[in-house]
């Protein structure tokens, strides 16, 4: 392979041909006035694409450019990476020799995969150029890729790992204070395959939180799956303490701090998608637990239509984000989708005529043309001083992660009082609940009348597998349960789960929303005045055609979208 190269960037690109003097010459002026990197002003400029850039840069650091399409690699050579570690890094190996292996890259860049993957191959590793597309067309043509791939060969490594560990068991104490041995730990070659087959795993079953849990005699790993935890894995105990190095490691915190919890988040291309991996750790009586929730930007919903709404709700939450000024309230358990909901909001505002600020704990996904602020209490960044601020900022539209406290809420009032439209969330179990939780917050009943437009409470509902759904007879017992009369079931087919292979045997495949939308008029203001209770409220609400949980729930069922007993786990019954 080629040596690093001294020529500049611009000189890299004029040999090839992407742009003349010249134009080296615009792009050098503008990047003394913006302050960039020189690549991505001239794309910017339109002087170069993003590929040209990312060629010109693997060149720079000595690597070779290679054409896929134009190449037949030999079994062999395939051979040297397995299909998973292949697709994980997106790369695809193309030469062997003298003990090198050479691979094509599709993010050239990311030199830290050469690193881990020479420390997983045991020999020398260098990288060659090529692009997104070749790279995937190449892994299609040279691989067979099943989905139980994965799973088979973590299997395979654990029970290769546990062998090994019974002959030459490494005991935690012996390295827990020493940060060379950690630092050697973390980057095993079997601990650093161990921790990417199971994030790959997580990827590809479209996991939502990766859990590694150490115990006394034994460890696990679990999925969070649509919402459900999902064991894939017992790793040997005495792996515990390097699992937890390699996650910290991975996501850049402090490995020779054991003693107290650590928070991190890092970007990650796997396969061409980019995932953000926020990553928790904690000690526990047994060792460090660590918690890596998954963020894929590609799979979130940015569009009010495709979360589920009935066709009135959604005619309503539309009014009430349209309106000049106002709250919208969003409420919901964790984890329950608030977010994303609010995130579809703002997307339908997003416009070149409005200002819309954001202020997040923390910031999940990036939206183009929305200022974004992550909140950082340690420094005293709340939600309520960041909330002064941007007041400051002359938004149009404020989004408030969450009303924590009195002093959020009466801010969040005040900008609503004062022009601007302000979404945010709150943890009520209800919509009716929401007006009881902000008088025992202590806002006063006039300003909660004079602000909240409309209250959006929600739930997410595992969805059947259409391929294996299983038709069959309630019996009386669970009618009873549910609130439904067998009357109301003539005409529908109700469905449970059965398992399959396309949902790897778990009856369901994704999840979907169930929301229950109360607007505000004179009648219901007036009976907030009057510090009504929530059951008053939500009587009232009904007749004004208010649809509870649980009776959108049932509508899910009678669709043949979830089950009884998805809607029973998540709704209450209300009379």
């Amino acid at each position: 392979m080629p040596s690093p190269v001294s020529k500049s960037l611009g000189e890299i690109l004029i040999e090839n041909g992407v742009i003349g003097p010249l134009e080296l010459e615009q792009g050098l002026l503008q990047q003394r006035i913006s302050g960039e990197f020189l690549g991505r002003t001239l794309v910017k400029m339109g002087l170069a694409k993003d590929q040209d850039i990312i060629d010109a840069l693997g060149m720079q650091a000595g690597m070779e450019k290679v054409d896929l399409n134009k190449m037949t690699i030999k079994e062999e050579i395939i051979r040297t990476l397995t299909a998973d570690i292949a697709r994980f890094y997106n790369v695809i190996p193309i030469r062997k020799e003298d003990g090198v292996v050479t691979v094509a890259m599709a993010y050239p860049l990311n030199v830290h995969i050469l690193d881990e993957l020479s420390a997983l191959l045991g020999c020398q590793v260098k990288g060659a150029i090529s692009t997104i597309e070749d790279v995937d067309r190449a892994l299609e043509r040279n691989f067979s890729y099943k989905a139980t791939a994965i799973s088979e060969t973590l299997d395979s490594l654990i029970a290769e790992v546990s062998q090994k560990g019974e002959e030459e068991e490494i005991l935690p104490e012996n390295v827990l204070y020493d940060i060379d041995n950690l630092a050697q730990l973390a980057n095993e070659p079997e601990i650093i395959k161990l921790v990417n087959l199971v994030l790959m795993r997580a990827i590809q079953t479209g996991a939502s939180d990766i859990h590694f849990e150490p115990y006394e005699d034994e460890m696990r790993v679990r999925l969070r799956i649509d919402g459900v935890l999902y064991e894939i894995a017992y790793p040997p105990t005495h792996l515990a303490v390097a699992i937890a190095c390699r996650v910290k490691v991975i996501s850049g915190l402090d490995i020779g701090e054991r003693r107290m919890p650590q928070d991190g988040r890092v970007e990650l291309q796997v396969g061409g998608t980019e995932i953000d991996l926020r990553v928790s750790t904690m000690p526990t009586l047994f060792g460090e637990t660590a918690v890596m929730r998954i963020l894929d930007r590609t799979s979130v919903k940015l569009s009010l239509d495709s979360l589920g709404f009935g066709e009135t709700d959604l005619v309503r939450v539309r009014e009430v984000i349209q309106k000049p000024n106002g709250i919208l309230l969003v409420t919901g358990p964790t984890g329950c989708g608030k977010t994303t909901t609010l995130y579809a909001c703002i997307s339908e505002l997003n416009d070149p005529g409005v200002k819309i600020i954001t202020t997040e704990d923390p910031v999940e996904f990036p939206i183009e043309g929305i200022i974004q602020v992550a909140i950082k209490e340690e420094i005293g960044l709340t939600f309520a001083s960041c909330l002064r601020s941007i007041l400051r900022q002359d938004p149009d539209i404020v989004m408030v992660g969450e009303i924590r406290d009195l002093e959020t809420c009466q801010i969040a009032v005040e900008a609503s009082l004062t022009g601007h439209i302000v979404l945010s969330t709150l943890h009520t179990n209800d919509a009716p609940e929401t007006m009881t939780r902000l008088l025992d917050m202590g806002v006063e009943p006039f300003l909660i009348t004079s602000s909240v437009e409309g209250v959006l409470a929600q739930r997410l509902v595992r969805v059947l597998c259409r391929f294996c759904r299983d038709p069959y007879e309630p019996d009386d017992s669970e009618l009873e349960q549910i609130g439904i009369t067998r009357e109301a079931l003539e005409g529908h087919t109700v469905y449970r789960q059965k398992g399959c292979p396309l949902c790897e045997f778990r009856g369901f495949r994704g999840r979907t929303g169930m929301f229950e939308f109360m607007s505000m008029d004179d009648y219901l203001r007036e009976m907030v005045n009057k510090h009504c209770t929530a059951i008053e409220l939500r009587r009232e609400a009904r007749k004004r055609g208010l649809k509870i949980l649980r009776e959108q729930g049932i509508e899910r069922v009678l669709q043949g979208i979830t089950t009884f007993g998805e809607i029973l786990a998540c709704t209450d019954k209300f009379d």
